[in-house]
C-alpha cells in the first residue's frame, strides 16, 4: 500500500490514476475506486489497484488521504512511490502521518504516543492495553479530571476576588475532599502504568546455573521453538542469548546465559562475565539447578547472590534420581519447582510461578488498561505533588493564593500528559520513535 495524505492528494492521485471515463478520483465520493496506475509523465501502465479515497476531515490525518492498494513485490512497490513523488509528492518523516492526525486535533499526543505501542506490542494483553489509549480511554479521564479542577480553581479564585460570597474554610474544605479524590484517582493511574511499562519492555528474565544443567533446553521450551544449541558438552553457551517469550500475556524478555563456572577458557571466561553482568541487570532470575547431582559450592553461591531478587529456582532433569539437597533452605521465599524437560513435566508450573513472582501476583486486564508511558507517568507524579501541596495548605490553613497557584500547576500538568501544551521538540522526540509510514 502507497499512502499519500495532504490538501494536494486528490491532485497527485489524479495524475497517476486511470478510472473508467477518464473520471478524476478527486471528484468522486469517498469510497473504493477501481483503476489503473499510470507513470505520471509517460502515461505508461504501472498496475491495477483499488485506491481508497478518503477526503479530509474523516480520514486518518484529518486531510484528503489516497492509498493506492497494489500488487505485492519490492520493485512494484518502488514503482509506484516513485510515481507519486514525481506527481508532486513527498517522502513521509517517521511517525508523520500521525503526527498529523494529532496537528490537526483528530487524536490527542497520549493517543499518538499509543500507536507506536500498539505497534510494538509483544502479546496480546499489550496490543488490547495500546489499543484503549488508541481509543482515547485514557484521554477522556485526563480530560475528566481537568473539568474537576478547573472548576475546583474557579471556586478558590472567586472566594479570593469575593470573600463576602463564601469564607476560605468552606474553599479549603472543598480542596481537601476534590483534591483527595483526585490523588487517589492519579495515583491508580500511576499504579497501572508500572504494569504497562512491563508489558512494553518486557520483564528483563535472566537464566543463570552451572554449565550442562539444562538452561538452553529451558530457554527453547519456552519459547516453543530451538532458539539455543543444545548439547551434552558443558559450556556450548559461550554468549548470552536473547528472546522475547509471551508467558501468560506477559512478555518475558529472556536471557541464556553462559554457565557460570572458573574456567581457564579464554572464549568461556568472557562468557561468564557477561553472564554476571547480565544479573546485575535483571529483574527477574530463574535459578537452574541439576537434581541429579549434589547441591555444588558454585550452586550455593548462585543462591547467595540472587537472593532478594524476584526468582524462580528450577530442579531440573527430575526423571532422573534426586540427589541434589540443602535447596530450601538457601530458597527462601522464593519458588521451587522440579521440571523435566524430557518427561514433559512442570513446564507449566514453572511458567505460572514465573508470571506470578515477576508480576506480584499476576496481571488483570484492568491493571493495564492504560499502559502509560516513562513521559506520562513523570508528568503524572508531578500533578500528584502539586495537589498534595495544595490539600496540605488547605488543611493548615494557609492562603487561597497558595492553594490557586498549586491547582494551576495541577491542571497545566494534566494539560501535557495529552499534549495540549507541547512544544516543537518534545513532538520531534516522540515521532522520531516511529517507523516510515505510521
Amino acid at each position: 500500500m502507497v499512502r499519500v495524505s495532504g490538501p494536494e492528494a486528490g491532485r497527485i492521485a489524479d495524475r497517476m490514476l486511470k478510472l473508467k471515463g477518464n473520471a478524476h478520483l478527486s471528484e468522486q465520493k469517498r469510497g473504493m475506486w477501481y483503476g489503473t496506475l499510470i507513470h505520471p509523465e509517460t502515461k505508461s501502465d504501472l498496475d491495477e489497484c483499488v485506491a481508497l479515497w478518503m477526503p479530509g476531515p474523516h480520514s486518518y490525518t484529518a486531510e484528503d488521504v489516497v492509498e493506492f492498494q497494489v500488487h505485492g513485490g519490492l520493485q512494484l512497490v518502488q514503482s509506484v512511490l516513485s510515481a507519486a513523488l514525481m506527481a508532486g509528492a513527498r517522502l513521509a518523516e517517521p511517525g508523520e502521518f500521525t503526527k498529523r492526525a494529532f496537528l490537526n486535533g483528530r487524536i490527542d499526543l497520549s493517543q499518538a504516543e499509543a500507536v507506536i505501542d500498539l505497534i510494538r506490542a509483544k502479546t496480546e494483553l499489550a496490543s488490547r492495553s495500546a489499543l484503549q489509549l488508541v481509543k482515547g480511554d485514557f484521554s477522556e479521564s485526563i480530560r475528566r479530571m481537568r473539568q474537576t479542577l478547573i472548576r475546583l480553581q474557579a471556586h478558590v479564585e472567586v472566594t479570593i476576588d469575593y470573600p463576602e460570597h463564601d469564607v476560605e474554610s468552606v474553599a479549603c474544605a472543598r480542596v481537601i475532599e476534590t483534591g483527595q479524590e483526585l490523588l487517589t484517582e492519579i495515583q491508580e493511574l500511576i499504579r497501572r502504568g508500572k504494569m504497562g511499562r512491563v508489558l512494553r519492555e518486557g520483564i528483563r528474565t535472566v537464566i543463570l546455573g552451572r554449565p550442562n544443567v539444562g538452561k538452553s533446553s529451558l530457554m527453547n521450551a519456552l519459547l516453543r521453538q530451538d532458539r539455543a544449541i543444545v548439547t551434552d558438552i558443558p559450556g556450548t553457551t559461550r554468549d548470552v542469548i536473547e528472546e522475547y517469550a509471551n508467558i501468560g500475556g506477559i512478555p518475558f524478555r529472556i536471557l541464556d546465559t553462559a554457565g557460570i563456572r572458573d574456567t581457564e577458557d579464554i572464549v568461556e571466561k568472557l562468557g561468564v562475565e557477561r553472564s554476571r553482568e547480565a544479573l546485575r541487570e535483571a529483574e527477574f532470575v530463574i535459578v537452574v539447578l541439576n537434581s541429579n547431582e549434589p547441591l555444588s559450592l558454585e550452586d550455593e553461591e548462585l543462591l547467595l547472590q540472587t537472593e532478594g531478587l524476584p526468582r524462580v529456582i528450577v530442579l531440573n532433569k527430575s526423571d532422573l534420581e534426586r540427589r541434589i539437597d540443602g535447596v530450601e533452605p538457601l530458597a527462601g521465599d522464593s519458588a521451587v519447582v522440579e521440571l523435566s524437560l524430557k518427561a514433559g513435566r512442570g513446564l507449566e508450573e514453572l511458567e505460572h510461578e514465573m508470571v506470578l513472582r515477576a508480576t506480584a501476583g499476576g496481571v488483570q486486564m484492568d491493571d493495564a488498561s492504560y499502559m502509560t508511558n516513562a513521559r506520562q507517568n513523570t508528568l503524572l507524579q508531578g500533578v500528584v505533588d502539586d495537589l498534595e501541596l495544595a490539600v496540605e495548605a488547605a488543611a493548615a490553613g494557609a492562603t487561597l493564593d497558595i492553594i490557586a497557584v498549586q491547582l494551576q500547576s495541577a491542571y497545566a500538568g494534566l494539560g501535557q500528559v495529552i499534549g495540549e501544551e507541547a512544544g516543537e521538540d518534545l513532538l520531534n522526540e516522540i515521532f522520531s520513535n516511529f517507523c516510515l509510514g505510521k
